[in-house]
């Protein structure tokens, strides 16, 4: 017993740990951050393998082999191309020491982050922004589906025989192609999730 409270004491535990915003500049995720692109940390989870960090652009997995080994993998998952979602909160029974936050990413892992139990009230801000990120996600990923169709429903009600010549052609060709591109990949494909954490997260 002692020494399991030894090792929470020393912050050497399995369980993960909210880090306080004043202590983001000492984690091994910072110097992985985008700064020229305006990236920052919005909540971070720290075990002593293990760090969680949720910036406004991707989430950054630090992963460590062990607690006592320098070596470290670092995985990134931008929210442009990793939607989330089954977000949940396990909570502790009565001896559990931890509780668990869990989400799925597309094209990436399912996460299942044990956190001390007395900063579930703290966890709960994520969930809540994780949530909310997933259901802008999803309602982007609808919008998209519908650009195409409604290009060849556009496509139908024009014909190539009525087009005055091939540089009207490819001049309608050109600004089609850039509202389409500008639809998918700017308007419907949002990047930078910072308003959402900003909403949910306690200062």
């Amino acid at each position: 017993m002692f020494k399991r409270l030894a090792s929470e004491a020393l912050g050497l535990s399995d369980l993960g740990v909210i880090v306080s915003p004043k202590d983001y500049d000492k984690v091994d995720a910072d110097d992985y951050l985008f700064h020229e692109d305006s990236e920052k940390i919005f909540f971070l989870i720290k075990s002593k393998k293990d760090e969680y960090c949720f910036t406004n652009l991707a989430l950054i997995h630090v992963d460590g082999d062990s607690a006592v080994s320098s070596k470290r993998s670092i995985r990134r998952y931008d929210y442009a191309s990793h939607h989330v979602s089954d977000v949940s909160i396990e909570t502790a029974g009565t001896i559990d020491r931890d509780v668990e936050l869990k989400f799925s990413l597309a094209d990436g892992p399912t996460f299942s982050i044990d956190v001390r139990k007395d900063q579930l009230e703290i966890l709960k801000d994520i969930y809540k922004a994780l949530h909310s990120i997933g259901k802008i996600q999803h309602r982007n990923e609808l919008s998209q589906q519908n650009v195409l169709p409604c290009l060849d429903a556009l496509g139908a009600m024009h014909k190539i025989s009525e087009v005055e010549s091939e540089a009207t052609l490819v001049k309608h060709y050109q600004a089609l192609l850039h509202a389409v591109n500008t639809m998918q990949l700017d308007r419907y494909t949002q990047r930078d999730f910072g308003p959402v954490f900003e909403k949910y997260l306690r200062s």
